[in-house]
């Protein structure tokens, strides 16, 4: 049976479980390497994973190619506009045809329908790299960053202020398979979507919604942001406007446990969704998170393919 990487929700706690602790497990192992010397047991060696964007990457892009590279793989990458899916042919038909060509998809969709259609109709493993629905990969990095600060995942509290969007929406996912609580702080008309929530519920999630901020961030183990603006936002005016209330301040920062970690998946706005102060201090591991993309990621590629 093919294995989709697609959504948190579909996939059970253990394997999830078990992807955190091989990416711990990878990322220790090479500790100190140069960053292009090859994992010792090359898993993907002979394999080629095709990584295709219809949306611009850094992070996600980087991460995958050299992702791949470690793991001993090849990787091909092509936005919409370099293939035919630009140009009219159908996604039904893109993947069939990839499943000829490489061992795997790495998709970064608009729409998270286009990435179902993809993973229903390819014979390969496909991986979400984003869609406007959510982002399992960025969850799995920020999870394996706050288990190295030394936190029990089961005994922590998550505050997430701002918008409730895509990566918003796969925290919830998670927090059933995790045990964590996570406390959602979201401006009026910027709510996660009702019924992401008790989906989450009914499986045993602990999720609390707090409209207040600074109540939210009460005692909370680590504060979660993410850009008021993302790309092909056409409001940016208006949401700046209706969000700025929820910028992450050194005073949240304050109202949150002592040792609380903050999170942002980057790129980041300083002076937006968050203070300069606040990202750029002691309690910011942005930068170990977005390094763990990697190791999270080879992580999800070996578990395709087992």
């Amino acid at each position: 049976m093919t294995k989709h990487f697609l959504s948190l929700a579909d996939i059970p706690a253990s394997e999830l479980r078990a992807i955190l602790d091989e990416a711990h497990a990878r990322k220790k192992a090479r500790a100190s390497w140069p960053k292009g010397k090859v994992d010792a047991d090359a898993p993907m060696d002979g394999r080629t994973l095709a990584l295709i964007f219809e949306k611009s990457s850094t992070r996600t892009r980087f991460s995958f190619d050299m992702g791949m590279r470690q793991l001993g793989g090849t990787s091909i990458t092509a936005t919409s506009s370099d293939m035919q899916l630009g140009r009219g042919e159908t996604i039904e038909d893109t993947a069939k045809v990839l499943s000829r060509f490489v061992d795997g998809i790495m998709l970064r969709a608009n729409s998270h329908e286009t990435l179902t259609a993809l993973a229903r109709n390819a014979s390969i493993p496909v991986i979400n790299g984003l869609t406007d629905y959510n982002h399992p990969c960025q969850i799995m990095a920020d999870l394996q960053t706050l288990e190295e600060q030394g936190g029990d995942l089961s005994d922590m509290t998550l505050t997430w202020v701002g918008d409730g969007n895509n990566v918003a929406v796969s925290f919830i996912n998670a927090a059933a398979k995790f045990g964590y609580t996570l406390r959602l702080s979201c401006a009026k008309g910027y709510e996660v979507k009702g019924q992401y929530v008790e989906a989450a519920r009914s499986v045993g999630a602990k999720i609390e919604i707090e409209s207040d901020p600074l109540k939210a961030c009460a005692n909370s183990d680590v504060v979660i942001a993410d850009t008021f603006v993302s790309m092909g936002d056409t409001d940016a005016d208006a949401r700046l406007k209706d969000l700025m209330p929820y910028q992450v301040t050194d005073a949240l920062m304050g109202a949150a446990a002592k040792s609380a970690t903050f999170l942002h998946c980057l790129p980041a706005h300083r002076g937006e969704e968050v203070a300069t102060s606040v990202i750029d201090g002691p309690q910011s591991v942005v930068f170990d998170e977005a390094e763990n993309r990697l190791h999270a990621q080879k992580a999800v590629i070996t578990w395709c393919f087992s």
